[in-house]
């Protein structure tokens, strides 16, 4: 099996993971605040992988913990208070168009503080991405400005994310993705567990329907969302790059007209445009250098 199918293999599968991960948001907040929801998503995550981490954090060099520590801030902590907070008070549409200004994020890092050299075909490749999920979002739907305050809370989160892209990129070359996920969101246990016991989430009524619900849609937000995408993300960080690793928030809005696709409706001619402007980004960015 070669290394390029495996790598779309894991692209695809994180494009559904995460493009999935705002309908789940959106249940949880139907019994839950917006940290209740990012901390136990964040806490059943670090549960899934205490076993994990038990066993591989021996394994990573003493030197490395520390940039593990941050991945888990920057990569999981951070983003999912952020998000949490943004997606309830903001329009989703929105939200979706500033998530997928990461690549452009873990660009402007790489170049800035990580001196990076990135061809300018991956730079065009980005932006050319970009345009076509601006594009698709507003065919779609009219996209609304209100509170818009909230919006950088979401840029905020593709900064985060930009630096955790570009940590695991530069720093953590070597280690296998499963160890660095499982043992840095192994860290983030007791801050979640403190904020779940200062926001009362062990004194709600469980027996209530819409609570259970929505403690169930958080904890697939965790497992799946968090846990398992987050392994998946860095094994793609060390395979393909962290600029395509990135791209997934491309992908997103496929996995939207999925959705929307298998509840019954039509896909435009526009649409299917604005995805193939979508690929042709995702194709320049990845696109081998020709040798000379």
């Amino acid at each position: 099996m070669s290394t390029k199918f495996i790598n779309w293999s894991i692209f695809i599968l994180l494009c559904f993971i995460w493009g999935s991960s705002f309908i789940l948001m959106k249940k949880s907040v139907e019994g839950l605040t917006a940290w209740q929801i990012a901390a136990l998503r964040i806490f059943s995550a670090s549960v899934v992988f205490i076993p994990f981490a038990v066993r591989h954090i021996r394994k990573i060099p003493k030197k490395k913990i520390n940039i593990v520590l941050l991945a888990g801030f920057f990569g999981n902590l951070i983003p999912a208070f952020l998000f949490a907070a943004a997606i309830v008070n903001m329009h989703s549409s929105l939200a979706g168009i500033l998530n997928s200004l990461t690549p452009l994020c873990v660009v402007m890092l790489g170049v800035s503080f990580f001196k990076d050299k990135i061809k300018a075909q991956k730079i065009i490749g980005v932006l050319v991405g970009f345009a076509g999920v601006c594009l698709l979002t507003v065919t779609q739907e009219k996209v609304s400005l209100d509170n818009l305050g909230y919006a950088s809370l979401i840029i905020l989160a593709t900064l985060s994310y930009g630096i955790n892209v570009n940590l695991v990129s530069h720093y953590l070359k070597g280690i296998n993705g499963v160890q660095v996920a499982s043992v840095s969101l192994m860290f983030m246990f007791i801050p979640t567990l403190f904020i779940l016991w200062m926001e009362g989430f062990f004194q709600l009524d469980f027996s209530n329907s819409i609570i259970q619900r929505s403690v169930g849609a958080s904890l697939i937000l965790g497992i799946v969302g968090s846990a398992v995408a987050t392994a998946l993300f860095y094994i793609l960080v060390q395979k393909a790059g962290g600029l395509f690793a990135s791209l997934v928030t491309y992908g997103i809005p496929f996995v939207a007209l999925f959705w929307g696709f298998l509840d019954g409706e039509e896909i435009t001619v526009v649409e299917m445009a604005c995805l193939g402007i979508i690929l042709i980004g995702v194709y320049l960015t990845n696109r081998p250098e020709k040798k000379t």
